[in-house]
């Protein structure tokens, strides 16, 4: 084992470019996804994957509150959101989702956590975006930037398929993922991370995680990884997410998130195939403690890496992200061969 850590470390000697511009950056005292954050004072966490994935930032958001930061919400819905109020649109691609807006569709993420946050006496609006092509989901997060004087964005991927460039095995389900991530990229704000929470479970969608970890090194290499950061089971901020969760679930018996109920249960520390949903019947669960861990890295690091970023860059509609991203898949010659975890 020595040996091998020299070879690492001459590696890395010899190879500038696998070394942080800033070596004193981050230290191992301060979680670099917090020491990232500390300059910011208006904070954006926006779930990249649509749905449920605004809960998969709670935990940060619970944090940075207690902290005394500004932090503001938002989600690519898939809602029916042309039902909404019509007072709730603060411009055309943005909806400010409150406690008492209205919406008669039965599935509404959204609406159910702001009036979670209301009861818990916690800031309750939820920006929503309608699912969108590059374009008018970065004149939506623009609005927002705005509006709310936005110093630090922060997406969040129930799941790890955000973290994929084009050429692995599978890509799981990035359409909405990628989507946010090509609107942000371009978006002049100081800080831009991306908060990956939920470790293996998009390996139900055909994500290879040995794949996940060969990009995580890349990025590392590139001064693009700010590492990990688990949430212990028995904070503050894991009781009020596995709380806001159940209550979720509750407000959608029929459709509750799998990927946050197996976040919430890893935070407990259930293990295994953990039952909490009809939902899953047809499958096998692997609940454990990595994914209560946020992955974190620098936004526009990680659209660099993105083989297909660019084919999507004009597009105004979610279909036209879907064809570009199934031709680019079809033309890709060499997928990496996706191996399985060596121990």
């Amino acid at each position: 084992m020595a040996d091998a850590a020299a070879t690492v470390d001459h590696w890395a000697v010899t190879n500038p470019a696998a070394l942080p511009a800033d070596l004193d950056a981050f230290s191992l005292s301060v979680p670099p996804l917090f020491a990232a954050l500390a300059p910011a004072r208006n904070v954006l966490i926006a779930g990249a994957g649509g749905g449920f994935d605004v809960y998969a930032g709670l935990p940060l958001a619970f944090a940075l509150w207690r902290g005394g930061t500004q932090v503001h919400l938002a989600s690519l819905s898939f809602s029916e959101l042309e039902l909404v109020d019509r007072e709730a649109w603060v411009t055309e691609h943005v909806a400010a989702v409150g406690p008492d807006t209205v919406s008669p569709d039965w599935y509404f993420p959204e609406g159910t956590l702001a009036r979670w946050l209301a009861a818990h006496e916690l800031p309750s609006t939820v920006y929503a975006f309608p699912p969108l092509g590059v374009q008018p989901l970065r004149a939506a997060y623009r609005h927002l930037v705005e509006r709310l004087d936005i110093d630090a964005i922060v997406l969040v991927d129930g799941g790890t398929d955000v973290l994929l460039r084009g050429d692995e095995s599978d890509l799981g389900t990035p359409v909405e993922d990628i989507t946010s991530l090509a609107a942000v990229t371009a978006l002049d704000v100081p800080v831009k991370l991306v908060s990956s929470l939920g470790f293996g479970i998009d390996a139900y969608d055909g994500v290879n995680h040995v794949q996940v970890l060969e990009n995580l090194a890349a990025l590392d290499r590139e001064g693009g990884y700010l590492g990990a950061l688990s949430i212990p089971g028995a904070s503050r901020e894991a009781r009020l997410y596995r709380d806001a969760v159940a209550d979720a679930q509750a407000a959608t018996p029929e459709r509750p998130s799998i990927v946050q109920g197996q976040i919430a249960a890893a935070t407990s520390g259930a293990f295994g195939d953990v039952r909490f949903t009809r939902r899953t019947g047809g499958g096998d669960l692997f609940v454990n403690p990595l994914m209560a861990i946020y992955f974190t890295v620098d936004l526009d690091k990680l659209a660099a890496r993105c083989l297909y970023l660019d084919r999507i860059e004009h597009t105004i509609g979610r279909r036209q992200v879907i064809t570009r991203i199934q031709a680019f898949r079809d033309e890709l010659l060499n997928a990496r061969v996706p191996r399985a975890f060596p121990h």
